[in-house]
C-alpha cells in the first residue's frame, strides 16, 4: 500500500498585507492608532459602567460585557498583526494557531449573541415596559451572557478541533490571522465535509441570533408607532439606535465573511472586510454607545469631574 506523502508541518506563515509591501509601515501606524483607540474606548466603558451606579442596568451590563469580550478579542488578533507589518514575526507555531483560532472563534460568536441579549433587553423595556425588572432581573442577565459564552466556546471547540485534525502541506497563510477558511486551505486533502460543517456554523451562529434581533426590533418599532407624543417615540427611538448601529455593521460584515461563496472574493477582498470585524468593529461599540447616548456620556463627565476634583 502506498503511504501518503504529507509533510509534517511544524508553524505557518502569515502572509498578510504582502500585496501592499510598499505601505506596511503606514499601514503599521493606522492600525497601531486604531488598535489603541480600541482598547482605551473599551476599557473606559468597562470601568464608567462599573463604577457609576446610574448605569447598573441590564443595557449597560450586557455593553460591559460586549465591551470586555472585545478587549480579549482585539489583544489575541492585532498585536501579532503588528508585529507581521514591521516583519518582527510572521510565523505561528501549530499550536499558537489553533489557541488564536479557538479564541478568536469564542469570542466572535460569544459577541453575536450578547448583541441578541441586547436587542432582547431593548424588546422588553420598551414592548414590556412595568414588568421590566421582573423579566430582566441580575440571574437573566448573567445566564444570557454565560449562554452566549458557551455557545461560542462549544462551537469553537468543534471548529478547532475539524480543521486541526486535516493534515498540512502548505504553511502559507493567505490571511494576517488564523481565520477558518485560509487555515484550511493549506491542507492536502479534501476539505468539503469542513466546509459545509463551517457553512452550517456560520448559518446557525450568525442568522439565528440576526433574525431574533430583527424580529425584536419589528415588534419594537410596531410598539413606538403606537406612542402617542413625538416626543415619547423619539426617546424611545434614540434608545434602540446605537444598538441598532452596532448590529448591522457586526453582522452585515459576519454574513459577508462566512455566508458568502468561497471563491467569490479576492485574498485583498477577504482582508479588507475581516479589518472590518476585527478592527473596525471593536471600536464602533465604545464610540457610538458613548457618542449617541445621553446617560454613558453623563456618566463618563461625572467620572472625569471625580478625577479632577
Amino acid at each position: 500500500m502506498k503511504k501518503e506523502n504529507h509533510t509534517l508541518v511544524s508553524e505557518f506563515t502569515f502572509q498578510g498585507f504582502s500585496s501592499f509591501c510598499e505601505h506596511q509601515f503606514t499601514l503599521f501606524i493606522m492600525f497601531f492608532a486604531l488598535y489603541i483607540l480600541t482598547l482605551a474606548g473599551n476599557i473606559i466603558t468597562v470601568t464608567v459602567i462599573s463604577l457609576d451606579h446610574h448605569l447598573h442596568t441590564p443595557m449597560y451590563f450586557f455593553l460591559s460585557m460586549l465591551s470586555a469580550s472585545e478587549i480579549v478579542y482585539t489583544v489575541i488578533i492585532i498585536p501579532k498583526m503588528l508585529c507581521n507589518l514591521i516583519a518582527l514575526s510572521q510565523s505561528i507555531s501549530l499550536a499558537g494557531c489553533a489557541t488564536q483560532m479557538f479564541f478568536f472563534i469564542t469570542l466572535a460568536i460569544n459577541n453575536c449573541f450578547l448583541l441578541t441579549a441586547m436587542g432582547y433587553d431593548r424588546y422588553v423595556a420598551i414592548c414590556n415596559p412595568l414588568r421590566y425588572t421582573v423579566i430582566m432581573n441580575r440571574r437573566v442577565c448573567i445566564q444570557l451572557v454565560l449562554g452566549a459564552c458557551s455557545i461560542g466556546l462549544i462551537v469553537a471547540t468543534t471548529q478547532v478541533t475539524s480543521v486541526f485534525r486535516l493534515p498540512f502541506c502548505a504553511t502559507k497563510v493567505a490571511h494576517f490571522f488564523c481565520d477558518i477558511r485560509p487555515v484550511m486551505k493549506l491542507s492536502c486533502v479534501d476539505t468539503t465535509v469542513n466546509e459545509i460543517l463551517t457553512l452550517l456554523i456560520s448559518v446557525l451562529v450568525i442568522l439565528v441570533p440576526m433574525g431574533l434581533v430583527f424580529i425584536s426590533y419589528i415588534l419594537i418599532i410596531s410598539t413606538i408607532l403606537k406612542i402617542a407624543s413625538a416626543e415619547g417615540r423619539k426617546k424611545a427611538f434614540a434608545t434602540c439606535a446605537s444598538h441598532l448601529t452596532v448590529v448591522i455593521v457586526h453582522y452585515g460584515c459576519a454574513s459577508i465573511a462566512y455566508l458568502k461563496p468561497k471563491s467569490e472574493n479576492t485574498k485583498d477582498q477577504d482582508q479588507l472586510i475581516s479589518v472590518t470585524y476585527t478592527v473596525i468593529t471593536p471600536l464602533l461599540n465604545p464610540v457610538v454607545y458613548t457618542l449617541r447616548n445621553k446617560e454613558a456620556k453623563d456618566a463618563l463627565l461625572r467620572a472625569i469631574g471625580r478625577k479632577l476634583s
